[in-house]
């Protein structure tokens, strides 16, 4: 059986330790081993929780070793699950029993598909991708890898969300929209046009703001 490890003990952490209890494949195919977290603290008063074992950095992998990245900023998660994957680590997706999945959909490694959310065909998703609780994901839409779809999002049919993308709760992206590398939506927006890349909009009709 595989022994998986959450990177990441902070709310998230707690969150995606027990979304993976009650994923397909817990205790069947993985078990749970414990957190990577740099702040050996973190679950202070926190109950029913397996230990911080160690940092990312200095992990050292066993041969039955798992592994699922639960930071919300994509800068971070793409640099920490970059350190597991320079020392030969295997991250798996985890994928709740409530989400509904339509047919010809791919979804890569890594993954977090939380609670209820609505994914429908022909659908492609790149690697180390959440989505959290109630999103909505429209036929034909591609999903770069690294990134962030926040709980109640929607994205209408044929939208393409390129890599490190951060939607944030609540968020709507009209049909055939682009979100380009590292956009960040914020929350409640609608998206009516293309959102250039490294940018922040906010709003309805979603513009760009500058973030200090």
């Amino acid at each position: 059986m595989k022994e998986l490890l959450i990177i990441g003990a902070r709310g998230f952490g707690r969150e995606v330790f027990n979304l993976a209890k009650e994923s397909k494949g817990y205790l069947s195919e993985f078990q749970i081993k414990g957190f990577l977290d740099d702040k050996s603290d973190a679950l202070e008063n926190f109950a029913n929780y397996p230990p911080i074992i160690s940092s990312v950095e200095q992990y050292e992998i066993s041969a039955d070793d798992v592994f699922i990245c639960a930071l919300g900023d994509v800068n971070y998660k793409q640099y920490y699950a970059n350190i597991i994957l320079g020392k030969g680590g295997e991250f798996i997706s985890i994928i709740h029993p409530t989400a509904f999945i339509s047919q010809n959909t791919t979804i890569g490694k890594g993954c977090i598909i939380s609670r209820y959310v609505t994914i429908s065909c022909d659908v492609e998703i790149g690697d180390f991708v959440t989505i959290s609780t109630h999103a909505g994901v429209g036929h034909d839409v591609q999903i770069g890898s690294w990134c962030h779809i926040g709980g109640y999002s929607n994205l209408s049919g044929g939208v393409k969300v390129e890599d490190k993308v951060t939607l944030h709760p609540g968020s709507n992206v009209v049909p055939h929209k682009v979100v380009h590398t590292s956009a960040v939506v914020g929350a409640g927006s609608l998206v009516l046009n293309n959102v250039k890349a490294d940018t922040t909009v906010f709003g309805v009709p979603a513009k760009r703001i500058n973030i200090n």
